[in-house]
């Protein structure tokens, strides 16, 4: 009989009614505090997985362009090379026109080795991504841009053009 009365006198007590308020509010304002601390949680979860992925690419562009300032102070190298080849004179023997053409071929192949690639784009169209048009010339026989010379053979490294090819362009 004592737990009927008590009952009773919860029921009709006011303390109790905000006892009890004041216990749902507690109740709900942690819910939210959870709600917030594990929506901070997962987000703070995507942004590491997000920064790992992104530092990853980063490594990987790192490894892969990592020799192209190496490239680019070779490549003098690797015009002069070819220069030297187009303009020897008639009193150089054959020996050494040839040992110039091996020097170049064997530079060519440590370089494909690394990824890095002649562009040749002569009797070809012009392409603004890979060659750059240092001239413009009028040819009837040539439709535009048709590549007519290359002035500077371009190079890539994986597919990420280094230095364009300089080249005249048949403009009509």
């Amino acid at each position: 009989m004592t737990k009927n009365k008590d009952k009773h006198k919860n029921k009709k007590n006011p303390k109790n009614k905000e006892s009890s308020n004041e216990k749902n509010e507690l109740e709900q304002s942690l819910d939210e505090k959870i709600n917030t601390l594990e929506d901070a949680l997962l987000r703070s979860r995507a942004e590491l997985e997000n920064a790992l992925k992104r530092s990853v690419i980063e490594v990987e562009k790192a490894h892969k362009y990592g020799v192209e300032k190496l490239l680019l102070e070779l490549l003098p190298v690797m015009d002069s090379l070819e220069h030297a080849i187009d303009n020897l004179s008639s009193e150089v023997s054959e020996n050494h026109v040839e040992g110039i053409k091996l020097t170049l071929k064997s530079f060519e192949t440590a370089l494909d080795k690394f990824g890095i690639s002649p562009i040749y784009p002569s009797n070809g169209t012009f392409d603004p991504e890979e060659h750059e048009a240092v001239s413009v010339i009028s040819d009837n026989k040539g439709s535009d841009n048709d590549i007519v010379d290359v002035l500077q053979k371009g190079w890539r490294l994986h597919e990420r053009v280094i230095r364009p090819a300089r080249v005249i362009v048949v403009k009509n």
